[in-house]
């Protein structure tokens, strides 16, 4: 079993940043495969961005490309999204999850693990 726990959430104003994290246990997370998703009031979760196990290959939603990263820390067990220039319609809430295999996808139902979530609003 894995237990992931997002952090890192919260109300920007449209243009600010924010860094969320993931931290996972009662597993290593260095053998697998990440990812972001959201999902907004009334939508449906929506991949974000995803990172394989090795972190050489990472993908991104055409919505977030250049101006979200994503990036591992297998040493702390944790995942980041960094996330700049953000926009009101970023907001939604997030979450990571982790899928049992080396190499990425953007399907969600090929995640195995998922957090709660964390929360982001972005204003105008």
């Amino acid at each position: 079993q894995v237990q992931l726990v997002e952090s890192g959430g919260g109300s920007v104003q449209a243009g600010d940043s924010l860094r969320l994290s993931c931290a996972g246990s009662g597993q290593t997370l260095s053998r697998n495969a990440l990812g972001w998703f959201r999902q907004g009031t009334g939508r449906n979760r929506e991949f974000v961005a995803s990172i394989s196990q090795g972190g050489e290959i990472s993908k991104f939603a055409d919505s977030v490309k250049g101006r979200f990263t994503i990036g591992r820390d297998n040493a702390k067990n944790t995942m980041y999204l960094q996330m700049n220039d953000l926009k009101p319609e970023d907001t939604a809430m997030y979450y990571c999850a982790v899928r049992i295999a080396r190499y990425y996808t953007t399907d969600p139902s090929r995640f195995d693990y998922w957090g709660r979530g964390t929360q982001v609003t972005v204003s105008s």
